[in-house]
């Protein structure tokens, strides 16, 4: 399995996105240009320029036309896909952290973090199917979490709101009226911050990947745990594959710490795990730092992993993946 290398950004990789139809590959950076590749041969096809901090995180409309990336410049923006236009740009008074659109791309789901006096927040907009209509108004906002919300996702149906940071605590939201539904409980949770949350294909469960050296599968309704995977270093992303009974964390210790260790100390490879059996499958090394995002083609023939060191390695399966036994 030969990875394609992908050298677009000039920093460290914060996201990774494949559209529906898993023909292209968005990717955040903390260089202030996502990037769209295609995704069968890790060819770029273009930037969309106009944020001037880091970008934190992305997503894709259903039908490939829209993107709606949240960047620490404090702004929000939509951009037309094909053109690298941008149609609109939301402005909050911090940073914005997490980007998710809802099914139908009518509303999407912002957090926002901590900053100066400013709680971190979570607001919900509402997306014009024509940008000339698109106003700033927030349909919702929730307060309560503390410290950044690093990953916020929509339930099933759109009507919850799942949120994950630094506080450790998984919660879900009524998306109409803003209560806390359910938040999972100290005993079983995460011991330090979540950095990255991925629902399932189906939409019925999801992943959760934290600085505690674990990740932690979770009923999407009724936040029951039913998976802990374990491994020896902090996990930064997590994947699932749509296709087999595969998890994939990826991760290294602190970036600060990386120049201190030999380069294969820092295991910097995304490592499978099966999913029902929690069992370690296997691992793809490359990164010449920890790896801060992994996004599973729609299709489970590829994924492809962001790092540290502003590369994204594009992983085609070989034909023995698909049939390995524990």
């Amino acid at each position: 399995m030969r990875p394609i290398l992908m050298k677009g950004h000039e920093r460290p990789l914060t996201f990774l996105k494949y559209n529906r139809d898993g023909d292209l590959l968005f990717s955040c950076a903390k260089d202030h240009n996502p990037t769209v590749w295609f995704a069968d041969n890790g060819e770029r096809l273009g930037t969309y320029r106009g944020h001037n901090g880091a970008v934190w995180c992305c997503d894709v409309s259903r039908d490939s036309m829209m993107l709606i990336t949240g960047s620490a410049d404090q702004t929000a923006k939509i951009w037309n896909v094909q053109t690298g236009e941008q149609l609109y740009s939301f402005n909050f008074g911090s940073p914005a952290r997490a980007v998710d659109l809802s099914v139908g791309d009518k509303l999407a789901v912002i957090t926002t973090d901590p900053f100066m006096d400013l709680p971190s927040a979570i607001h919900v907009k509402s997306i014009a199917t024509d940008p000339e209509d698109q106003t700033g108004d927030s349909v919702l906002v929730l307060k309560g979490p503390q410290g950044r919300i690093n990953r916020a996702v929509w339930g099933p149906l759109n009507k919850t709101i799942i949120s994950a940071g630094e506080d450790a605590v998984v919660r879900i939201w009524d998306s109409e009226t803003g209560k806390m539904l359910i938040e999972s409980e100290k005993e079983i949770g995460h011991k330090k911050t979540i950095t990255s949350l991925s629902k399932s294909a189906d939409g019925s469960h999801f992943l959760t990947g934290s600085l505690d050296k674990s990740a932690k599968l979770w009923d999407i309704r009724t936040l029951t745990l039913i998976k802990t995977y374990v491994t020896e270093r902090p996990v930064n992303a997590v994947a699932m594959s749509p296709l087999l009974d595969h998890v994939v964390l990826g991760g290294g210790q602190d970036a600060s710490a990386v120049t201190t260790t030999d380069h294969r100390a820092g295991k910097f490879e995304a490592k499978f795990y099966d999913k029902i059996l929690q069992e370690e499958i296997g691992g793809v090394k490359g990164h010449f730092g920890p790896i801060n995002a992994l996004a599973f083609n729609p299709d489970g023939k590829s994924f492809s992993s962001g790092g540290e060191d502003g590369y994204v390695r594009l992983h085609h399966f070989d034909p023995d993946y698909f049939n390995i036994k524990i």
